[in-house]
């Protein structure tokens, strides 16, 4: 019999009555001939509201004791669906993540997943039960509860269909991958079809429809996954590799990403070391940088440009008043009203004049950019948040999108 890996995220289980629906859905791909796994996140806001509890308690909570209390969540779930299922007459069993066999590394709250054993879960599954399993976490090991963070759960479904070589099937509130965000602009179209490189791509620039790591999994193992609606109505999105059948547009997609700041420090003597110790600090208090840029030498010094995660700036201005200490002549501007568009596709690889055509649709539309970053299948740029729209709606007829 074979078998497949389902995930359903938060607002998939926010209430018994999804709980249900969810139950119904598993038992009718069990009726159809498949053994099944469920993935599960916790139920619609209750991460979002523990944590909150805790910084009634902490602004700095410990790690260790955030990842047992926020790990409850899909144990909640896992539990409740596992019980929905039983009284439907469907033989089922809950399991948390370390006894799924999720072994991961000691970081808490971010923690990567090491190994999975999957001698129990296939157990069950030979007993004929629907395994349901609580997604987002695992187990170090010195035997403490980790999560996994951001999108956790999607990572937990696709390394178990690693391990079980088989499909993983990733069931949310979107009907699948846009080529851009529907909330913005209205006529995007839907893929069917998008590679695992493109796709790790769109997700590290801010498509939260699915997790980056998960992809990554997905891809290294070659794993199918599928993300669809939670109703299983209508068709969803295949991520994969590339085949005969996938068209090969020259831009995929366009993300678009609110969550960044850019922070410009003129006057850098233009020095290897004093270049070093900027971005070693930044490392050094966990700081993910992204889009760096530096302007030619002029009387020796250089400006630099970088964009960080909003959620960064008290720490970066701690770090600038350091930095003050040390090379006195440079000046610090940090610009929050900005947003990070990009443009993904394989078929930049072979294909030129994507940035001219962007180009000339921001001089066109008087639209400034202030950075622009490159790869071999991405271009990204940092514009003003007043011309979002406007951006996205402009590249994303010319690219058809």
């Amino acid at each position: 019999m074979s078998i497949i890996v389902q995930k359903y995220g938060g607002t998939s289980v926010a209430t018994i009555d999804k709980i249900k629906s969810v139950a119904k859905l598993l038992i009718k791909r069990k009726e159809a001939g498949s053994n099944v796994v469920a993935v599960v996140s916790a139920m619609g806001k209750t991460t979002d509201n523990l944590i909150r509890m805790t910084k009634e308690i902490s602004a700095n909570p410990s790690k260790r004791e955030l990842d047992m209390l926020i790990s409850t969540g899909e144990q909640i779930t896992s539990s409740l669906l596992a019980m929905t299922l039983k009284e439907l007459g469907y033989d089922s069993i809950s399991l948390t993540g370390f006894q799924a066999g999720i072994k991961t590394g000691d970081s808490h709250t971010k923690a990567p997943i090491l190994d999975v054993d999957i001698k129990r879960v296939e157990k069950y599954l030979n007993e004929g039960k629907i395994v349901i399993v609580a997604g987002f976490q695992g187990m170090d090991k010195n035997g403490d509860i980790t999560t996994l963070g951001r999108g956790g759960s999607d990572t937990t479904a696709v390394a178990l269909a690693a391990k079980l070589n088989c499909p993983c099937e990733i069931y949310t509130d979107v009907h699948g991958i846009y080529g851009t965000d529907p909330g913005i602009y209205p006529n995007a179209k839907k893929l069917d079809y998008i590679t695992y490189e493109e796709m790790m791509e769109m997700a590290s620039l801010g498509a939260k429809v699915i997790e980056t790591r998960a992809v990554e999994l997905g891809c290294k193992y070659n794993v199918p996954i599928y993300i669809a609606l939670n109703t299983g109505e209508c068709l969803g999105t295949y991520i994969k590799e590339l085949d005969e059948s996938m068209e090969t547009k020259v831009i995929t997609g366009l993300t678009v990403n609110d969550d960044d700041l850019m922070v410009t420090i003129n006057n850098v003597l233009y020095n290897t070391k004093d270049i070093y110790n900027i971005f070693n600090k930044l490392s050094s208090r966990d700081i993910n940088i992204d889009m760096i840029s530096q302007t030619a030498p002029v009387n020796g010094y250089v400006n630099i440009s970088f964009t960080a995660p909003k959620c960064s700036k008290s720490i970066i201005e701690e770090l600038v008043d350091e930095l003050k200490t040390n090379m006195e002549k440079i000046k610090v501007d940090i610009q929050e009203d900005i947003t990070k568009i990009s443009v993904v596709g394989l078929g930049m690889r072979t294909q030129s004049g994507v940035a001219a055509k962007i180009f000339k649709i921001f001089a066109d539309n008087d639209i400034e950019f202030k950075q622009v970053t490159t790869s071999e299948i991405r271009i990204s740029y940092t514009i003003n948040t007043k011309d979002r729209e406007k951006a996205v709606s402009n590249i994303a007829k010319e690219f058809n999108l």
